[in-house]
């Protein structure tokens, strides 16, 4: 009896856990809405009914293909658009570009256009195994054609491209339109009439150190704002003016070097201090590139007749097309150098074009009482600075770093006749110039940043300065007490007493002397 009651004792007990476990693999998925015995069951089903070869192998493809067989049927045949991706946005964009205006007249597109003809530079530059590809350059010409339209230039060509880590920058040049007014130096004068004012306020001693005098910016058209320049993105992207260079922009832009972002006001943090943003950075080293890179064919420029007495030491920053230039052979110029000149000013150790003296304030007026003081002032007036004047042979460029300044070639060796005379720069990574006979150009695609040799090393901090001497005369010392300034007082007295004795008593011998 014992044994029997016992057997029924487990089979209750297995009869419990086997409703616990059908309860518990009946409970519904919250994400699926599925539940394991549902699952399971149609799973054998499927086995039976179809009875693969090695079904414990391929059970969980079986069980797969069950969860997948379930959805196929509730899932909707409509799908969610996708969302526009940049690239869509930007040929959206682009595609205004191709669009021909109802309102432009044949008679307007047969005048003279201030575009050159972008796709034969764009032929020779592939020629030159350079350049930006056919249908980049397509869509830069049509965006140099938009700039000049909405800004009513009188002359824009491509100057190049400079790479950035997160988007680039498409670069235009132009020419200034007449009237152009520079609109930046309105914040500094307000900073110093806000100095002005401080100093009337402040009845505190001022410090009587003064800064160095700031160098001042060339003027619009002249020097390295002889251009304006235009940047953007991508084609058919707005075009941004980039603000005109100071010297001291330049100046600080040889000292660091940083990579572009492509985002204009993005602030460059570095040692030295820049004075500005990427905008700024990016026209300083538009500056420094076009004075190093813009060449041309020697005779192909003549210089300017300019206003004035010829003997002016200022260097002449104008020129014009030579009618009678005729061409060098382009053999010639893939061997010489010096059938290429610089069309561009150089630019001086003090960031400019032209030197300008600042110990004379532009203000200051010479009398003739003080020519006597300006006569002891000049030995202390600096030496001005002189760089290579204007169509310079490129045979006089200075070798840095051990490495030719340039490297000159055809652009085939097999069709010769047919062939491009070839130049790139060393110094500048990415500039390159090309001849045919009466033709050139000159393109930048690049970093923006100059060859530095093997590595580039960041400038060392300056020494701090040293402390002011410790001495009696700077040192604070406490205030005496009464009786010690009785005391002083008191040993002063008697030291006037003894110095007034001795002088009486030589008195007397000074007279039996006489």
């Amino acid at each position: 009896m014992e044994s029997t009651d016992g057997n029924d004792a487990k089979s209750g007990q297995r009869l419990k856990s086997a409703a616990a476990l059908k309860s518990f693999m009946l409970k519904s998925s919250t994400e699926s809405k599925l539940n394991l015995y549902d699952h399971l069951s149609r799973v054998l089903m499927k086995v039976m009914d179809e009875h693969p070869d090695n079904a414990v192998d391929v059970i969980e493809d079986v069980s797969r293909e069950v969860k997948r067989g379930l959805f196929e049927d509730k899932q909707s045949t409509l799908r969610d658009l996708p969302q526009t991706t940049a690239t869509e946005l930007l040929a959206e964009q682009q595609r205004l570009l191709f669009s021909r205006p109802e309102e432009a007249d044949q008679e307007e597109e047969l005048m003279d256009t201030p575009l050159p003809n972008v796709s034969e530079v764009a032929f020779y530059l592939e020629q030159a195994g350079v350049g930006l590809g056919r249908e980049e350059m397509q869509r830069v010409f049509l965006a140099l054609k938009q700039l000049v339209e909405s800004q009513g230039l009188l002359r824009c060509r491509l100057w190049g491209k400079i790479l950035g880590t997160e988007s680039s920058y498409i670069v235009a040049e132009a020419e200034y339109r007449e009237g152009e007014e520079e609109e930046e130096n309105t914040e500094d004068a307000a900073e110093d009439e806000e100095r002005d004012v401080e100093k009337e306020m402040n009845p505190l001693p001022q410090s009587a150190y003064r800064p160095p005098p700031t160098v001042p910016k060339e003027a619009l058209g002249t020097g390295a704002n002889k251009f304006a320049f235009y940047v953007c993105k991508e084609p058919g992207l707005p075009w941004v003016k980039l603000p005109s260079v100071s010297p001291a922009q330049i100046s600080g832009a040889r000292q660091i070097r940083k990579f572009f972002t492509g985002t204009l006001d993005t602030p460059i943090v570095s040692y030295p201090p820049f004075p500005g943003n990427e905008a700024n950075y990016l026209r300083a080293q538009i500056a420094r590139i076009s004075a190093g890179t813009q060449v041309s064919p020697q005779g192909f420029y003549q210089a300017g007749e300019e206003e004035g007495d010829e003997e002016d030491e200022a260097p002449r920053d104008s020129f014009e097309v030579n009618p009678d230039f005729e061409g060098i052979p382009v053999a010639e110029m893939a061997e010489s150098l010096s059938t290429w000149v610089h069309h561009v000013q150089h630019i001086l150790q003090q960031g400019r074009c032209t030197w300008v003296n600042l110990a004379v304030k532009p203000g200051d007026d010479s009398n003739e009482e003080g020519e006597g003081e300006e006569k002891e002032e000049e030995p202390d007036e600096p030496e001005p600075e002189v760089g290579p004047p204007l169509l310079t042979p490129l045979s006089q460029d200075a070798e840095m770093l051990n490495i030719p300044p340039w490297t000159s070639k055809m652009s085939s060796v097999l069709t010769s006749q047919h062939a491009l005379a070839v130049l790139r720069s060393n110094l500048w990574p990415g500039a390159y110039s090309y001849a045919s006979g009466k033709k050139f150009e000159n393109i930048y695609v690049g970093w923006g940043l100059k060859y530095s040799g093997e590595g580039f090393s960041q400038a060392v901090p300056p020494l701090p300065q040293k402390e002011y001497p410790s001495g009696p005369e700077i040192t604070e010392a406490l205030d005496p007490s009464v009786e010690e300034e009785q005391v002083l007082k008191e040993a002063l007295e008697e030291q006037q007493a003894a110095q007034e004795e001795k002088e009486d008593t030589d008195d007397p011998e000074e007279e039996d002397d006489d």
